[in-house]
């Protein structure tokens, strides 16, 4: 299936790092959740490095074919052009190739990443693509109400206990997430308009 572009919906174009650990710690009806409402897809690319993963780690399979998430083969010339063009760019290992190939959706359908590999995010904002990771897309959630913070940390502990390396335990969150500009201050501690803050922000993973 070939995803469609929209201006009205944004994509969100996953890796095997969040769909990972999300199969492994059985949560991924919760990443469904946490996604309702937004066009999500992965690639063949994607797809394959998981199955092959499956074969050690059965859990895996659960993520080989949700109905929630579309499948974007990067078969065209186009695609096979940007696709190339981000694996210069990212490299060309196994994993490597998963995530040239989401950025190059990504960037096609003029998307969002989402990845938790630091190395890669790195790469991608530096080519101006958008790219997010787990800690995002649970701030997203708790600022549009459907989830607690409490929920949140629940949901990075349980992922952490997938050996997942994430950037803050779930305790640390709420503090982590504020930090990085993810989540709005509390009323007590919005800087005061007479008294402008002028400390740097906080250069997080997210």
């Amino acid at each position: 299936m070939t995803v469609a572009a929209s201006t009205h919906d944004a994509l969100l174009v996953f890796d095997a790092t969040v769909l990972h650990h999300f199969a492994l710690a059985d949560r991924l009806d919760v990443l469904a959740d946490l996604v309702t409402g937004r066009r999500v897809a992965t690639t063949a690319v994607v797809l394959d490095e998981l199955r092959t993963s499956a074969e050690g780690m059965p859990a895996l399979t659960a993520a080989l074919n949700l109905a929630w998430v579309e499948v974007n083969a990067l078969d065209t010339i186009a695609e096979l052009h940007r696709f190339s063009t981000w694996v210069r760019r990212v490299g060309a290992g196994r994993r490597d190739l998963g995530e040239a190939s989401v950025f190059a959706a990504a960037e096609i359908h003029g998307g969002t990443a989402v990845t938790d590999d630091r190395k890669a995010t790195k790469v991608g904002r530096k080519y101006g693509l958008a790219v997010h990771g787990t800690i995002w897309l649970l701030a997203d959630s708790c600022q549009a109400g459907r989830l607690t913070e409490v929920n949140a940390g629940a949901i990075i502990d349980a992922l952490r206990g997938t050996q997942h390396r994430l950037p803050c335990t779930g305790a640390e969150f709420p503090s982590y997430a504020r930090k990085a500009g993810l989540l709005q201050l509390s009323p007590a501690r919005v800087p005061s308009p007479t008294r402008p803050s002028t400390g740097t922000p906080a250069q997080a993973h997210d």
